[in-house]
């Protein structure tokens, strides 16, 4: 799983080792927060190991895949769930902010779903990406970040097609506000949730749970799932 050192990714690993899967704990830059979720779920009961890379780079990604494949021999589930963002009006977003969120977020996560996808041609296999509400709506002074994760809805739904005849199932989820790094000031108080309709934001072990689920449905695709209780 890509992103696997920060909140949302910590509780998904857990998800999928408690589930029975042997997680690999991608991490960029962040190793102590990486050996932290690998301890967890080992302590779990899970089994996993640490795999560094830069998923704006492409051969850092094929190096990541090709040294998971000699690991296990097999890749089953690719969970991409990297992602970076920065507040700035669109008129005032840095160009160098820009590119650096639309690199990580879309191209990043475009480099991981092909070096996967090239492993799964011959059995099939799973590949969920972690999308955000910011990507069906905007999100104000998220500019970068939204127009991210709207490009991850077109890049999901075009892989699904072009990889169903090789039985490998693409889709998206989006786990709603969670109080993690990545939301940072922008977390909503209860004062400001009128958008969701039961007045609260959904429960990461109850979302994890899910998407993990979500990732194992054998006959799904090209799907997207926003997991709150905001109205698409």
């Amino acid at each position: 799983m890509t992103g696997a050192s920060g909140g949302i990714g910590r509780r998904l690993c857990l998800a999928f080792a408690r589930d029975g899967f042997w997680v690999g704990v991608h991490y960029f830059s962040h190793r102590e927060a990486a050996e932290d979720t690998l301890a967890e779920l080992t302590a779990a009961g899970g089994q996993g190991d640490l795999f560094q890379a830069d998923i704006r780079c492409r051969d850092d990604v094929q190096a990541m895949v090709d040294d998971l494949q000699r690991r296990r021999g097999r890749l089953d589930v690719l969970l991409c769930n990297a992602g970076i963002a920065a507040s700035h009006l669109v008129v005032r977003f840095p160009e160098a902010d820009w590119q650096r969120i639309i690199e990580t977020n879309l191209s990043g996560t475009y480099r991981s779903m092909t070096a996967a996808a090239a492993v799964m041609t011959t059995g099939g296999g799973s590949i969920l990406v972690i999308g955000s509400y910011a990507g069906l709506h905007g999100t104000f002074g998220q500019g970068a970040y939204a127009a991210s994760k709207a490009g991850l809805l077109g890049l999901v739904q075009t892989a699904a097609r072009e990889w169903g005849p090789y039985n490998i199932r693409v889709n998206l989820a989006c786990p709603g506000w969670q109080p993690t790094g990545l939301a940072g000031e922008s977390y909503p108080s209860v004062e400001h949730l009128q958008d969701h309709v039961l007045g609260r934001v959904s429960n990461l072990n109850d979302v994890s749970m899910t998407i993990c689920r979500l990732a194992q449905l054998p006959d799904v695709s090209g799907q997207v799932w926003n997991l709150d209780s905001r109205i698409v």
